[in-house]
């Protein structure tokens, strides 16, 4: 079994298929038979699992399975703590109230890369930092919850996949994990 984590840059098709000329995963990841389990949007970055097995691509991108996601979040505005404990209770985007998530204050992380392009900066209108975790993927869910608040996305970079995180990994480079147990991920 081979899984890879990936630091997928801004810009960057989840598909290994060439599309309009936009960099793919082929263009960072030379290992064949490795497939995307769950998909980041061209314009979100961050982690990404690859794998060729089947079972644990299902089990780390299946809503059923409501493996927890860690995203970084820069917003337009500063949402309060009000504001923060609604986004946490579900927000109803497209009819559907999503489950319940954790969406706490953080400080610009440290650690983290420009992005090229670099996003709009306007003087007048602030901008701050949110830690969200999910348990289900919905399309563009994020960027959705906090528009719906009022607080529209500027960046988003997914941090956390499980018991995986983007640590050590520079955007476009890749890790292949060590062979052992991912059955919890399977069974889970």
């Amino acid at each position: 079994m081979k899984v890879i984590l990936f630091n997928k840059p801004y810009g960057v098709l989840c598909q290994f298929t060439p599309d309009g000329g936009k960099p793919t995963l082929k263009d960072f990841v030379p290992i064949p038979d490795v497939y995307p389990a769950g998909r980041l949007d061209t314009d979100s970055e961050g982690l990404l699992v690859l794998t060729d097995d089947g079972e644990l691509q299902h089990a780390v991108s299946h809503p059923d399975r409501k493996l927890p996601k860690t995203y970084w979040v820069q917003v337009e505005g500063e949402p309060d703590p009000g504001a923060l404990r609604r986004l946490s209770a579900g927000v109803t985007i497209g009819g559907v109230t999503t489950l319940p998530c954790v969406a706490r204050p953080m400080e610009e992380p440290a650690n983290l890369w420009p992005r090229h392009p670099p996003i709009r900066f306007r003087k007048s209108i602030p901008t701050s930092w949110i830690e969200m975790e999910l348990r289900e993927g919905k399309n563009r869910q994020v960027r959705r919850m906090t528009a719906a608040m009022g607080f529209p996305t500027l960046r988003l970079v997914r941090f956390r996949i499980g018991e995986w995180t983007l640590d050590g990994l520079a955007p476009g480079d890749f890790r292949l994990l060590p062979v052992h147990d991912f059955a919890r991920y399977i069974r889970a």
